[in-house]
């Protein structure tokens, strides 16, 4: 806590400075995510050895012309939240830059963040609620020579804690334009072509696959008027497959990997439709063949496979989630899988104002359904190996339907409606015996006194199966004004066959905001389970405790 307000000081002080420079602007931000964990014997959890932890990021940024440059601080005292990489210890400069830009060139010497297409065979990022940094240090060059053509190249290392792992990272990538080289008017066509190689070296005794693993990305893109369609593929070179429960290399099972993203859709005012299909095989991507810790914290991760489902805001919603399974896996001989076949499509539809179904204020429908099964094919446990077919699934991993209806019933109230319906098979995506089917209602209403004042209530009641059986929540949550609010909530699992763990998950906090500086406090319960943003998760333990959260920026 000490480091944390140290941090705030510094910021501080910096921001005034800003204020006053005239030689170039220094901007940037205070991040600081605090947590004092209890014992709970309702919970039957017991608090950590350093049971007062916290996560502090602070950046700063300079720029001068064409010139920027800027750095990263990260703090981790005594330790890092519960369940975040344990190489995050301590603290450090976890990341730096210098970089000149123009019209026509753009270079990066440090640590940068680069995506190449959709993010199959390349995406670094940074999410501090996943606990993600996977940043390159190396050497990025974009060169942009026409209006219709941009080419990118890399080469660097990854990001893993305050170091970097020991692969060397090689990338190129070009984007066209067709659209604007052939002057198209009421359409666009764009394509891509991205390579990106992995060099590291294997302890393996004469290995069957090469210290460079090499992964190719196609792109097409095109859109007319309200149409729209995008396409994807990726290929990876042979490499040894991390496939057993131990996440062994193994020298015998060497495999290449694929991937097709296809997406299309079609908008005009009042109604949008969206489809995506993907199938993914053998895609799990990092910088180190055997990562450490990548598999539980996202560590070394090189590319981005998002699960393709319903982004759920209700708590009972966000109990089994569906996570994209881009790696071989053999964890038994009923439970060997090489990958997942699927898709996601949705729905939106604007009732007009004074329509039956749109009444005096209109009305919004939103449905979306997923279906994702494990790929069909022949597979071998012992010796492990597989050969899949092409289009065609087999064992169902999950299934959802979203129907959401949310209608105003007056300048100062509006509801929502949703009801989902889920499958969800936890010997496959979870790793214990369960077919769960769910049925969630929802309903969710807001009321505004004044423009800055309101008050929401959420109740959503989820009837499951299997598992842990029924769970019900409520929230009520309370805006002042524009500046401070407050919330109550619980989430209850009456309906676990084990009484002693029908627990109420209760939680209750505010915050207040000043300009562009946010404070929060909360006391309350974590459910254990998947914690998901944009289709990617980490696992967080069960836990009681007092949390601060600290944001500013200048």
């Amino acid at each position: 806590m000490k480091k944390s307000l140290y941090l705030f000081l510094l910021s501080t002080s910096i921001s005034i400075y800003a204020q006053e420079n005239k030689f170039g602007k220094i901007f940037g931000g205070l991040e600081s995510n605090s947590q004092w964990y209890l014992n709970d014997k309702g919970q039957q959890t017991v608090h950590p050895e350093d049971p007062l932890r916290s996560n502090n990021y602070l950046f700063l940024n300079y720029n001068l012309d064409k010139w920027s440059a800027g750095l990263q601080v990260e703090s981790y005292e005594k330790n890092a939240l519960l369940n975040y990489n344990p190489k995050y210890k301590g603290t450090n400069v976890a990341t730096y830059f210098v970089n000149y830009k123009d019209k026509t060139f753009d270079l990066t010497a440090g640590y940068f963040y680069e995506q190449f297409g959709s993010g199959l065979i390349l995406r670094s990022w940074e999410d501090r609620a996943l606990g993600i940094n996977n940043a390159l240090r190396g050497v990025r060059a974009i060169i942009r020579p026409t209006q219709y053509l941009t080419f990118t190249t890399l080469y660097g290392q990854q990001r893993t804690g305050f170091d970097v792992s020991e692969a060397k990272i090689h990338g190129f990538n070009t984007e066209v334009d067709f659209g604007a080289l052939l002057k198209f008017e009421k359409s666009q066509l764009s394509g891509g072509l991205s390579f990106v190689g992995r060099d590291e070296k294997t302890t393996i005794v004469n290995p069957d696959f090469d210290d460079m693993t090499n992964a190719i990305s196609y792109r097409l893109n095109f859109s007319h008027n309200s149409f729209y369609i995008s396409s994807e593929l990726d290929t990876k070179s042979r490499d040894g497959v991390l496939s057993d429960a131990n996440n062994n290399l193994s020298s015998k099972l060497v495999k290449t990997g694929n991937a097709f993203l296809l997406n299309m859709g079609y908008t005009k005012k009042g109604l949008g439709i969206d489809a995506t299909f993907r199938r993914m095989q053998n895609m799990a991507f990092f910088s180190q063949r055997i990562p450490e810790n990548g598999l539980i914290y996202n560590d070394v991760l090189m590319n981005f496979t998002p699960g393709l489902t319903k982004q759920q805001h209700l708590n009972t919603a966000n109990i089994y989630v569906y996570q994209a399974q881009s790696k071989v896996d053999f964890t038994s001989n009923e439970v060997m899988k090489a990958g997942e076949i699927g898709g996601q499509i949705d729905v939106f539809y604007d009732a007009k104002k004074g329509s039956m179904l749109g009444g005096k204020y209109g009305t919004k429908f939103s449905f979306n359904s997923a279906r994702w099964y494990n790929l069909d094919g022949n597979y071998l446990f012992a010796p492990s190996n597989y050969d899949t077919k092409l289009f065609s699934g087999s064992d169902k991993y999950y299934v959802d339907y979203n129907l959401e209806i949310t209608k105003r019933f007056s300048p100062k109230m509006i509801s929502g409606f949703t009801y989902i319906n889920q499958f969800y098979n936890a010997n496959f995506l979870a790793g214990y015996l369960a077919e769960v089917n769910t049925h969630i209602l929802g309903l969710e209403t807001t009321y505004s006194f004044t423009k800055s004042r309101s008050v929401r209530g959420v109740f959503d009641h989820m009837w499951a199966d299997a598992d842990r059986k029924n769970w019900a929540s409520a929230t009520l949550e309370y805006n002042a004004n524009s500046k401070m609010s407050f919330y109550v909530s619980d989430l209850y699992n009456y309906g676990n066959d084990a009484k002693k763990s029908r627990t109420h998950y209760y939680n209750v906090g505010g915050s207040y905001r000043r300009g562009s500086s946010r404070i929060a406090l909360n006391y309350g319960r974590q459910r254990g389970g998947l914690v998901c943003v944009g289709g990617v998760c980490r696992i967080v333990p069960e836990s009681t405790g007092v949390s601060l959260s600290l944001n500013t920026s200048f």
